[in-house]
């Protein structure tokens, strides 16, 4: 069994993490924390009743090594978790970060989008992308993962192959993303209310966003160059999903829809949670599970790709227990399916 600390456990991102978890035959949950709170989980998490009895608490890296903790999965906030992970890592244990502090590869990149430094720059060129599907051979090496961001795994899935291949202009792609309020997080705020979103779907972070940098990086790896994007998110008046519109400049003279959906097929077709599709895929297609299923069209000289998530499970939870798995041999969809 492998002994494991949640860090920031009373968001959603960490109650989908504990259903995966619970179920997880070789994981057993020795530590759960939080800043502000120290009631039983149960209780900032009543779907947990009957499933698991620990406290919150508020302890100290040294505290919860001492309890033979082999993983930790970090669910705080934007550079926390680099200020801890080091005396992990130094301890033994092999750490999972939700948040964005090890998913960029330059310091002077993070203290741009981030308006901090970053407490342990020395570490960022040394941590893999944590998408499994294009970047396990450089997690099963190691011992700490960027889990993705929600956007940018949406976005990243359909566009690396095709990138890649050379299909299209990397410097001119649009990507158009709609999300559910849950990716915007448990705590309180104003455009989170129920009589302000719902009913309502509205743009946010246009052109600030901060997962704009991470999928560029990303992208421009497979482009064999730097890419550029013009992103922007939509919070819509649903609980969970994603669904990521991307359109791009074709490149390759007489490129086909088959062109594109083969190639697409060809590169996921051991992946277990990417599904190739005809038809335009629904958000409803994908929540509760790990998938992310992606369809494409040619029109004229644009390329539309469209893809679907659960933002809580594939755009996080569910990442993270795939790297989980892949960092302690075990098969990549135990607890997943």
């Amino acid at each position: 069994m492998v002994r494991i600390a949640i860090l920031g456990a009373t968001g959603y991102t960490a109650l989908e993490l504990l259903k995966l978890l619970i179920r997880h035959p070789e994981a057993e949950i020795v530590a759960l924390t939080s800043r502000e709170n120290t009631q039983p989980v149960d209780l900032v998490h009543p779907s947990l009743t009957g499933e698991i009895s620990l406290r919150l608490e508020n302890s100290t890296p040294q505290e919860i090594l001492e309890r033979g903790v082999d993983c930790v999965f970090s669910c705080l906030p934007h550079t926390a978790t680099a200020a801890v992970a080091p005396a992990f890592l130094d301890g033994g244990a092999k750490v999972i970060d939700f948040g964005a502090d090890y998913r960029l590869d330059s310091a002077e990149v993070f203290q741009k989008w981030y308006g901090v430094e970053h407490p342990d720059a020395e570490r960022l060129p040394r941590v893999p992308y944590g998408l499994p599907e294009l970047f396990r051979a450089e997690i099963l090496k190691s011992n700490i993962v960027a889990n993705p961001g929600c956007y940018p795994t949406s976005a990243i899935l359909p566009l690396a192959p095709i990138l890649r291949a050379g299909y299209i202009e990397p410097t001119d792609i649009i990507i158009d993303s709609k999300s559910g309020v849950s990716g915007a997080g448990r705590k309180p705020s104003l455009k989170n209310l129920y009589p302000e979103c719902n009913e309502a779907i509205s743009a946010y972070g246009i052109g600030t966003h901060r997962h704009t940098p991470e999928i560029e990086l990303i992208i421009s790896k497979f482009a064999g160059q730097d890419a550029k994007i013009l992103f922007t998110p939509h919070l819509t008046p649903m609980d969970r999903g994603i669904l990521t519109t991307a359109y791009s400049r074709i490149k390759k003279p007489g490129l086909t829809q088959d062109d594109v959906l083969n190639l697409l097929r060809k590169q996921y077709e051991n992946e277990p949670f990417v599904r190739i599709v005809e038809a335009p895929p629904t958000t409803k297609d994908v929540i509760h599970t790990n998938r992310c299923h992606i369809t494409a069209r040619v029109l004229g000289d644009r390329l539309v790709t469209i893809s679907v998530i659960d933002n809580l499970i594939k755009g996080a939870s569910g990442a993270a227990v795939q790297n989980f798995n892949l960092l302690f041999g075990y098969p990549e969809e135990t607890a997943l399916k």
